[in-house]
């Protein structure tokens, strides 16, 4: 299958005008796994639905989603964004300087770890900038880790730090990180900045953080008042999502690989209607370049059961994780700037109401 090479420009992506067709490229060619990406995207999300309104399990007939853990279709949904969002940023006994709020949301994302900020809170008290000491963190954590305990999500690897900074311990260099961003007032000049790409550029200056980290975090600092891109501007692919791309076409068309998730997002409508997939959206709200980035990811795993015969760069033939379900109340939370809480207060309102 040939796909058409649509493009928007960067000043079209803010104004969301009718995408640009360049004609001088070679049609883009996939291979089967990427009708797969576009029913992935529709069931995750479907099962998404059916657990935040309570449905009973199973959530889905899909013999691989049922079996082995994925992320949401949307990023800002899955179980540590909701809490970043909820329990870090929007916090009314927190402040709201932005320093304080790019101090907090580092914290958090340098380990990307729910138990590790609520040990850090039960330990410190309300993690705050103006109270922040290096040697009260350190006893923490370092505690923490010669008790056994992990304080570093495995969702993505952290490099240890030690050739920038000169600590023994990762956390130690990863404090001192996060001490020379604030001694820089990256805060203000986050603040001031007037693109996702400028700002990402600004992260990736500082020793260890490279491409893939600089985006998540651009990306999670985004979530708050701090900055207000549009998380159409900018998308930078993981090794993951490479993976996912090699598995889903065949021939880029002349794409690179940030174009061809720009060129999946942007034909997102038209590739569920000719699938025939009832694809419910976030209540309007589109898949957004860091979602579509995340979803080649997790098809690049997904692949790994349901289309064994492609491989990706990596090799990797098996999926580590299990689904483990639970059943369990979801209270969902977004950025307030995107204007879905309403939504979803009304939509519970309205099913309360018809129950």
């Amino acid at each position: 299958m040939d796909l058409p090479v649509a493009l928007r420009s960067p000043k079209a992506l803010v104004s969301a005008a009718t995408p640009i067709v360049l004609r001088h490229l070679a049609p883009a060619k996939v291979s089967e796994v990427y009708e797969s990406y576009w029913r992935f995207a529709a069931e995750r999300q479907a099962v998404f639905f059916r657990r935040a309104r309570g449905e009973t399990g199973p959530w889905t007939q899909n013999p691989v989603l049922a079996v082995y853990k994925f992320t949401n279709a949307y990023r800002a949904s899955d179980r540590v964004s909701q809490y970043l969002i909820r329990r870090v940023i929007y916090r009314d006994d927190l402040p709201k300087s932005p320093r304080e709020m790019f101090f907090r949301i580092l914290v958090f994302k340098l380990f990307n770890k729910i138990e590790t900020w609520e040990l850090l809170e039960r330990a410190l008290g309300p993690i705050t900038f103006e109270d922040y000491r290096f040697a009260a963190y350190d006893e923490v954590l370092g505690g923490a880790m010669c008790a056994g305990h992990r304080i570093y999500s495995a969702a993505y690897i952290m490099p240890p730090g030690s050739s920038a900074f000169g600590w023994r311990a990762k956390h130690q260099n990863h404090l001192m990180l996060l001490e020379r961003m604030m001694a820089d007032r990256l805060p203000e000049r986050l603040a001031h900045t007037r693109s996702m790409q400028e700002g990402f550029e600004k992260l990736r200056a500082y020793p260890t953080v490279g491409d893939f980290l600089a985006y998540q975090f651009i990306t999670d600092l985004n979530y708050s008042e701090l900055t207000d891109f549009s998380e159409m501007d900018f998308v930078v692919p993981g090794p993951g999502a490479r993976d996912g791309l090699r598995k889903c076409f065949a021939e880029p068309g002349g794409l690179n690989e940030p174009e061809l998730i720009r060129l999946v997002a942007d034909l997102q409508e038209q590739e569920f209607e000719r699938l025939g997939l009832d694809f419910e959206s976030l209540w309007g709200r589109r898949l957004q370049l860091i979602d579509c980035q995340n979803l080649f990811c997790e098809v690049d795993k997904y692949a790994r059961v349901a289309h064994p015969q492609i491989t990706g760069k990596t090799g990797r033939a098996r999926i580590k994780q299990k689904f483990a379900p639970k059943s369990m109340s979801i209270d969902l939370f977004y950025p307030p700037k995107w204007k879905l809480n309403e939504k979803i207060r009304a939509d519970a309102v309205q099913r309360a109401t018809v129950g």
